[in-house]
C-alpha cells in the first residue's frame, strides 16, 4: 500500500457556506471518514485555520526568517487535508472523488515519494 495526500483547497475570500449547510457539508466529511476507517485506508485527516492564522519560516543563509501567512496574493489556500493509504493511484483518485463530493470544494490527490 502506498500513501496518498488529498488537499482539500479552499478558495480565499469566498463566502462561507451557511450554518445548516455548512452542519451537511461536515456530516458528509465525518461519513468520508468513517468509509476511510472501515476500508482500513484512513491514516489521519484534519481541518486547518485560514491562511491568516499560518506562519512561514524562510531560510536566509545561516538565519530564518519569520513572516505572518504564505503569500498575499494567493487565491487559494490548503483548508484540509486527509492522509490515506491506497493500492495505487486510481484507489487513491476514487477517494479524492468522495472528498470532493463530501467537502464540496476541490480536492488535490498526490502520492507521498517511495522511500528508499
Amino acid at each position: 500500500m502506498k500513501h496518498y495526500l488529498l488537499s482539500v483547497v479552499q478558495p480565499a475570500g469566498g463566502t462561507p457556506p451557511a450554518a445548516d449547510e455548512l452542519a451537511e457539508i461536515m456530516r458528509r466529511v465525518e461519513a468520508f471518514n468513517d468509509e476511510l476507517r472501515a476500508a482500513g485506508a484512513w491514516v489521519f485527516a484534519g481541518g486547518l485555520h485560514g491562511p491568516e492564522t499560518a506562519t512561514v519560516l524562510r531560510p536566509r543563509g545561516d538565519d530564518v526568517l519569520v513572516t505572518d501567512g504564505p503569500y498575499a496574493e494567493g487565491k487559494e489556500y490548503l483548508g484540509g487535508l486527509c492522509l490515506i493509504r491506497a493500492a495505487d493511484l486510481d484507489e487513491a483518485l476514487e477517494w479524492g472523488r468522495k472528498a470532493a463530493l463530501a467537502t464540496t470544494l476541490p480536492v488535490e490527490v498526490r502520492p507521498f515519494a517511495d522511500r528508499h
